[in-house]
């Protein structure tokens, strides 16, 4: 299967989720406050289970020592997103409500539901343990500084909030509790996952954090449904949050790769490849979940998740031509 089969296959499948979604609410099967209590089950428990799950299943010690050259590379080129995004925000005067969306969208991407199924149709099964290094980066990055600046991206918070009691909900949210129970599993070598008396709560924790991504995609129908497809637009804020996305973000892994190889500490090509195409993947279907959590830009999230998801489709085949020659 080429690259461009999977990557229309891969956005097909969500368009069509999230078309769900947007004709459920058209047709009046939800109510005003469901996008609401949605995005709180979402952010409460499908994702906390759902990153809890996937690192025992897909990760163990040994494992993440093994591969902590291509850790330095993922969050050497987080870091340097950040840095990018923070100025460009400044620079920009990108609006209250909608820089923990755009700063979120050069460095995060949407791994799990996109960036696996690309990665083993590309480059198959010999590839999972450097998407794995990728999946660690993003998953701390997004559920770290990335959420804490979606929450502190609040419009309607006061400056006398600001400066009370410091609210550690913010700093700890659910989805990274969830991923630091599961690095104590992990330190600790705690059995869980292949215990057969255990199999009820690996099931439950299974089929709870796999609401996460349709679940999303149908929030993400249900405000486009309320704001009218007319709210899908390319404007500044847009613009440069997806060549973000698209450019900057795969860009700096490119740059860090070539620069440690001339320095002699290089990866293996397949490695290099997998840590490029993960950067460049589409922005993270939770983010207006994130927003209408911290009463910011919803809209604007919506957009750009969807924006980004249509256009990987013509990225990754310019993305795939570009590295061939790693």
């Amino acid at each position: 299967m080429t690259a461009l089969t999977t990557s229309i296959q891969s956005v097909l499948t969500i368009l069509l989720i999230i078309a769900l979604g947007y004709y459920l609410q058209r047709k009046g099967w939800f109510g005003d406050s469901f996008g609401g209590e949605l995005s709180k089950l979402l952010m409460n428990v499908a994702l906390p289970a759902n990153i809890f799950i996937s690192v025992l299943q897909r990760l163990t010690l040994n494992k993440l020592i093994s591969l902590s050259s291509g850790l330095v590379y993922g969050f050497s080129a987080v870091i340097l997103g950040y840095i990018v995004a923070f100025i460009l925000v400044k620079v920009l005067r990108v609006q209250k409500g909608r820089r923990g969306t755009f700063i979120n969208m050069f460095v995060n991407a949407n791994t799990i539901f996109i960036g696996l199924p690309l990665n083993l149709a590309l480059f198959g099964n010999k590839a999972v343990p450097y998407f794995l290094v990728y999946y660690v980066v993003n998953t701390v990055s997004t559920w770290t500084l990335g959420a804490f600046l979606m929450a502190q991206d609040d419009p309607t918070a006061t400056k006398a909030a600001k400066g009370g009691k410091f609210n550690w909900k913010k700093l700890l949210p659910p989805p990274l509790l969830g991923f630091l129970v599961a690095l104590v599993f992990l330190l600790l070598r705690i059995p869980f996952i292949n215990v057969p008396a255990l199999s009820f709560a690996v099931n439950t924790l299974n089929y709870v954090g796999s609401l996460v991504t349709p679940l999303s995609l149908i929030y993400i129908g249900i405000v486009l449904a309320k704001a009218g497809l007319g709210s899908i637009r390319f404007d500044r804020d847009t613009d440069f949050a997806l060549l973000g996305r698209f450019v900057i973000a795969p860009a700096i892994m490119f740059a860090l790769i070539m620069l440690g190889m001339h320095m002699g500490s290089g990866v293996p090509s397949l490695e290099a490849k997998t840590l490029i195409v993960q950067a460049s993947a589409p922005g993270l279907a939770v983010l207006p979940v994130l927003a209408d959590q911290a009463h910011g830009d919803v809209k604007y999230a919506t957009n750009v998740v969807t924006t980004s998801t249509v256009l990987f489709v013509i990225v990754v085949p310019i993305i795939m031509l570009l590295i061939q020659g790693i």
